[in-house]
């Protein structure tokens, strides 16, 4: 019985099977970036604020990117092309020195790229709810691939910078529960500043038919591993040691060094 082919690289020897047409997104343009956010103004939790008062200086701990919100819109003077506006939301976490006490806060960057979409004036319709699926249905799709970004520096402020404020801004409810309390819109008398590296893929696809090539039904070739013992500790003794959890690596891949300054 012959090999049979799985997903990924395939040579000239092996046999498709048939030509499928597929309904799919196609990838119409796409771009990434290293964005390196100066001065981004850190909007401190209500518990945080006596921290940040009496601190001396402060620096950064983790930054961790909660949400993206992505909005498309239409270039009128240039044909298929479209501005594709996103604003990050971040949870900032810092240290005061010298009492080394840990604050949060929310942090917002909004980024503006412009990428070409093509154009189509289908509207599409779905048997699931029987209606049109969007009113701007002839509008290409953002989608944004993002990491958690890097704390590069942090600073403590006596005047605060022009910022537009957040007070200002329609904050989602589920971004500001995940800070378990109210977020300080005013502060006090010291701001804090962060500065952050983000890496990004911003994408505008479209739905289309495609044609391609079926070597064979895709079959998953590895089997459920599963136990119906119920003693915990047998089944804790089946896995390995995590000996590389416990000792440094000698050389690190790059793809996973991304990190590193080049």
């Amino acid at each position: 019985m012959a090999d049979r082919v799985v997903p990924g690289p395939v040579n000239d020897n092996d046999c498709i099977k048939q030509a499928v047409c597929v309904n799919t997104r196609k990838i119409m343009d796409a771009c990434r970036d290293k964005d390196c956010i100066e001065d981004l103004r850190v909007y401190p939790t209500v518990s945080s604020l006596p921290y940040i008062e009496s601190a001396f200086s402060v620096r950064p701990k983790c930054a961790q990117l909660l949400q993206c919100e992505v909005k498309v819109n239409e270039i009128c003077l240039n044909r298929g092309y479209y501005t594709v506006d996103v604003t990050y939301f971040y949870k900032i976490s810092g240290e005061t020195f010298p009492a080394n006490q840990v604050f949060t806060g929310l942090a917002v960057f909004d980024k503006r790229v412009m990428l070409f979409g093509s154009e189509g004036r289908v509207r599409s319709f779905s048997s699931d709810d029987c209606c049109i699926l969007s009113s701007d249905s002839s509008m290409p799709f953002a989608e944004v691939d993002a990491v958690d970004p890097i704390a590069l520096h942090m600073t403590l402020a006596e005047t605060a910078l022009p910022d537009p404020g957040i007070d200002q801004r329609d904050i989602p409810q589920s971004i500001l529960d995940s800070f378990g309390e109210d977020i300080s819109v005013t502060g006090g008398t010291r701001h804090v500043y962060v500065t952050l590296g983000q890496f990004s893929i911003i994408r505008l696809e479209r739905s289309t038919q495609l044609l391609i090539p079926a070597y064979d039904y895709c079959l998953p070739e590895k089997e459920c591993v599963g136990s119906n013992e119920d003693d915990p500790c047998t089944m804790f003794g089946r896995i390995s040691f995590p000996v590389d959890e416990f000792f440094p690596p000698d050389n690190v891949e790059p793809c996973a060094d991304y990190k590193s300054m080049v």
